[in-house]
């Protein structure tokens, strides 16, 4: 029995040994966040990415990201830096209406500290604790005062500026700012727009466009490996959300069913905000049975598993379309290609790839949630993370510093250590009944109890 706990423990410590990894990586961490918009995860399988797979080879893979509802640009960018779902950190989609004050929110009117203000993101926080410097190129939030903060270097957005621009940018504040920059994030419109424009399902040119993303890929890390980022600056590429294949044969028009004077829309298609003018039991009851492609819901009845009910700035009812669908006023749509639906179907979901001193090498993952990334880069950078709805050991698996086993290893482990137990349990059976086993000639042995002597004389 004590031999059997002994090779327990020397099992058990073994490994936690070999797993836990090495922590010793250059201080302080930098880290370096990317997004393109609107990079849907099986983009990865279907076109070739040489600079991307390259990057992948070196570091980790997840292959899918489950983002949150809904599948939107402002409020996943937004849920990523927070680790929030979107009825907690405020942004709960691309146009906003606050019935208190009165205020618009789109994404040509997005620097009102107002909006923002319900959450802290990472660089906020980066920038208040020590002496550290964030820095930012056009990722949603990072041009406006939030908390009274901005990154202590950013770029006012404007489409116009080029991802070579942008790069430039991020790597000279990485480089040569005092105190310095730690962490730091870059943004980039593609595939999305193309994705809107074309679909997905548009071979030819998701291919071109996706090439170009690869060679901004490259251009990115030849840039880092000339200043001398490359070996000790963590990098994770990400997006926000995916993209699905739309049709003008799968519409649904609202005119047929409601006239525009009972409500207002305050975000379209594929989910709609509608904000009645009149009793919002009559706006629902009209709405409600307009196509069967839609899911009408009032706020209180919005399914749990969307996180998406608790804010003042999600309105009274809310349109669903399904994977496809498209919600119009009076048939009127150009998009190819939309997202914003479900976060449970797959079309809409990310990817996530990251190497540097903080990630293992050569590593593939399946799934994390989109809000798991925020404690990760905490971590990564020694900050203390806010409340937030991510999980940490979602992603520990990922990163050289933390002990990880996943339950097919750990099943494969004890699996193992219970037959290496059995088995020497049974030799040493098999050697105490050898020796116990009298020989033929051994001398015969008189007990302590026996008064009888063997021979009569």
């Amino acid at each position: 029995v004590f031999i059997m706990k002994l090779l327990v423990i020397l099992l058990f410590s073994g490994l936690m040994t070999g797993c836990r990894g090495n922590s010793s990586y250059s201080l302080p961490p930098k880290l370096l966040l990317v997004s393109f918009d609107g990079f849907r995860a099986d983009y990865l399988q279907n076109y070739e990415f040489p600079h991307l797979q390259n990057f992948i080879k070196e570091g980790v893979l997840v292959e899918h990201v489950k983002n949150v509802f809904i599948t939107k640009t402002f409020p996943n960018h937004y849920s990523i830096v927070t680790g929030l779902y979107e009825e907690s950190h405020g942004i709960v989609a691309n146009s906003m209406y606050d019935a208190v004050t009165k205020k618009h929110f789109s994404d040509s009117n997005d620097k009102d500290p107002f909006w923002w203000n319900e959450a802290v993101p990472i660089w906020v926080t980066n920038q208040l604790q020590e002496n550290r410097s964030s820095a930012a190129a056009m990722w949603p939030g990072t041009d406006v005062l939030i908390h009274n903060t901005t990154p202590s270097y950013f770029m006012n957005y404007s489409m116009s500026v080029s991802f070579e621009e942008r790069v430039n940018n991020i790597t000279t504040w990485l480089s040569n700012s005092n105190p310095p920059v730690t962490f730091a994030t870059l943004y980039w419109e593609e595939p999305d727009a193309s994705g809107h424009k074309y679909g997905p399902e548009d071979k030819e040119n998701m291919r071109r466009v996706l090439k170009e993303i690869d060679d901004l890929i490259g251009y990115l890390v030849q840039k880092l490996k000339m200043l001398g980022l490359w070996e000790n600056l963590n990098v994770i590429i990400t997006s926000d959300h995916g993209m699905t294949q739309c049709s003008e044969n799968r519409w649904i028009n609202l005119d047929l069913c409601i006239d525009r004077s009972n409500y207002s829309l305050i975000d379209l298609s594929p989910v709609a905000a509608v904000l009645p003018k009149i009793n919002i039991t009559e706006v629902y009851e009209k709405l409600k049975n307009c196509s069967p492609h839609m899911n009408v819901y009032l706020k209180k009845d919005i399914p749990n598993r969307y996180y998406y009910q608790h804010n003042d700035r999600i309105q009274p009812i809310i349109l669903i379309a399904d994977e496809g669908w498209t919600i119009v006023l009076n048939k009127s749509s150009s998009k190819l290609g939309d997202h914003g639906y479900d976060n449970s179907l797959p079309s809409m979901h990310p990817f996530l790839a990251a190497r540097g001193p903080a990630f293992h090498k050569g590593y593939k993952y399946s799934t994390i949630n989109i809000v798991d990334i925020y404690p990760m880069m905490c971590h990564i950078l020694g900050l203390k993370p806010h409340p937030n709805n991510g999980t940490f050991s979602h992603t520990k698996c990922l990163l050289v510093d933390q002990w990880c086993i996943n339950l097919p290893e750990a099943i494969g482990i004890v699996i193992g250590a219970l037959l290496a137990l059995t088995t020497l349990t049974c030799l040493i059976i098999i050697m105490q009944n050898r020796l116990s086993v009298p020989h033929p000639f051994s001398r015969l042995q008189l007990q302590e109890d026996d008064d009888d002597p063997l021979i009569d004389l």
